[in-house]
């Protein structure tokens, strides 16, 4: 279980500083280039996706569920 904690937190962490640094292009380039809003839309979308993937808590209740039952264990 803390390993699935563990992972969970570095995935959440790294897709958060990734949307960051994606957001943080806007403040580099000008608003003329295309890409600019492109990397604001996947910075977005990444910052979302971390804070899901780092506070998401039912994936360790899944895999206590499926310990208790006698699932596969690896």
């Amino acid at each position: 279980m803390f390993m699935n904690t563990l992972s969970r937190t570095i995935s959440g962490v790294v897709m958060i500083l990734l949307g960051l640094f994606l957001i943080s292009i806007l403040f580099w380039s000008s608003p003329k280039d295309g890409g600019v809003w492109v990397a604001l839309g996947y910075g977005v979308i990444l910052i979302i996706l971390g804070l899901f993937v780092l506070f998401n808590k039912s994936e360790d209740q899944i895999e206590q569920i499926k310990t208790m039952k006698g699932g596969k264990k690896k």
